[in-house]
């Protein structure tokens, strides 16, 4: 169908082409005008909502970058109030911390119990100094490590190598700012001769092996079970009881942190289908109460109140009960539960998630450190907020960045030496089960 706009519109009478009044053109040939046919225009479509960018999810490098500045960060904010209450912590500081603050007391050189150690201004703790001191276990042995490798890597870093101790704001050995129960191993060790799986046996029982335990769960990324087994190896040799437990529960849950589509809930539904006993328990509690809560502000005081049961130290953090750090079945230590109830509550975000686990106090720094460490994992190294990791990196003297760029390489070649072990026990397997069975007669 031709529309009339699309007709052939009459030529002007002084034309040289005009036709005349017969339909003849000028020079007397009988020429007709071919119709021109135009396709109809469409009328464009409302402009609808322009749909969201969906970000891809962070590298392997970036995820294992994430977690150990998130630790370090994590670390540094809770140092300075480690130890103390919500109560007294507001009491100091004016309000809750919301940041980098400085020392509890102005006089820490003397002051006790926190003399002679520098807590705050962007000072990691030695749960830095313990997950960096296993990273460069990992560098070594660029494979999987067992106790045997806490024997014969950890301890001789521990005890023969100088190092900037951000604390004591001197060179030392790391062995002179580790509490008693990471001096523990050395003892055990070094000077004991004790067989690396059975040196944990004896030492209290606390977060000490689980506060370093994230590199574990970065060598493992996707595979919380290998994660899980292997820190319970290599924390044989530093804890025994809940303890060891608490170690190989965070390390699957830094691990289920690097899966592609993880949130809060899936690394919380990984931990739980892994821990046991007390562990499980104290972590289904805390979680349980935490998934009614909306911000860290209100849960200092719930999820409190859901680890006591399970708790062994006591509500006066720095007089613990006689029952404190004994090994048991029932018990768990708080600082895993409290900060996976962080992670839930936080939704991600690492501003809210670490600064809630800050105020929460009693051994808060530990608690950061772990919650950290899992935001970082899931977010990437972007979701830690530069102007606090750049202060701490600065204050610290240390590369925050350097140890997960490390690790990640490490991981990649350690999954590359599974594969092939993967497909040598496959063949061996194949071949082994293509064996005609034997009859009950004993013949073939």
């Amino acid at each position: 169908m031709t529309h009339a706009s699309e007709q052939t519109p009459a030529a002007a009478p002084d034309a040289p082409d005009a036709p005349n009044a017969s339909g003849a053109q000028a020079d007397g040939a009988a020429r007709v005008r071919p119709a021109i046919t135009v396709a109809p225009v469409a009328t464009p479509a409302p402009p609808g909502p322009v749909p969201p960018v969906v970000p891809a999810p962070p590298s392997l490098e970036d995820r294992a970058v994430g977690a150990l500045v998130g630790a370090a960060v994590g670390d540094a904010l809770g140092g300075p109030v480690e130890g103390w209450s919500p109560e007294e912590i507001v009491k100091r500081h004016g309000g809750r911390v919301g940041g980098i603050v400085g020392p509890f007391h102005d006089d820490w050189r003397t002051a006790r119990p926190i003399a002679p150690y520098h807590k705050g201004d962007g000072h990691v703790t030695d749960d830095t100094l313990m997950t960096h001191a296993l990273v460069r276990v990992y560098e070594t042995v660029r494979d999987h490590l067992d106790a045997y490798d806490i024997a014969d890597h950890l301890v001789p870093d521990l005890i023969g190598t100088p190092r900037w101790i951000p604390e004591l704001e001197t060179e030392a050995l790391p062995l002179q700012r580790i509490f008693l129960a990471e001096k523990w191993i050395v003892a055990r060790l070094h000077y004991g001769h004790a067989d690396p799986r059975e040196a944990g046996v004896g030492n209290i029982v606390n977060c000490g092996a689980a506060m370093y335990m994230a590199p574990v769960g970065i060598v493992n990324a996707g595979n919380p079970d290998r994660a899980y087994a292997e820190a319970l190896d290599i924390s044989a040799a530093h804890q025994s009881s809940y303890g060891r437990e608490a170690a190989g529960v965070f390390s699957a849950a830094v691990a289920a942190a690097f899966m592609p589509d993880a949130t809060p809930s899936s690394v919380v539904v990984q931990a739980l289908r892994l821990a046991k006993d007390g562990t499980r328990a104290a972590i289904e509690a805390v979680c349980e109460a935490a998934a009614t809560l909306t911000d860290p502000e209100s849960a200092l005081m719930p999820l409190r109140a859901a680890i006591a049961p399970f708790d062994t130290v006591g509500p006066d953090y720095r007089n613990p009960s006689l029952g404190a750090r004994r090994p048991s079945r029932l018990h768990a230590v708080e600082e895993l539960p409290i900060a996976l109830g962080m992670v839930l509550i936080g939704g991600g975000d690492f501003r809210a998630t670490v600064l809630g686990a800050v105020n929460y106090g009693r051994d808060c720094d530990s608690i950061a450190t772990m919650s950290g460490a899992l935001v970082g994992a899931l977010r990437g190294a972007a979701a830690v907020p530069a102007e606090w990791s750049e202060e701490v990196a600065r204050a610290s003297r240390l590369d925050l960045q350097a140890p997960g760029a490390a690790l990640a390489t490490v991981a990649r070649e350690v999954f590359t030496r599974d594969r092939a072990r993967a497909r040598t026990h496959e063949q061996a397997f194949t071949a082994i089960s293509a064996i005609p069975a034997m009859t009950e007669a004993g013949g073939r």
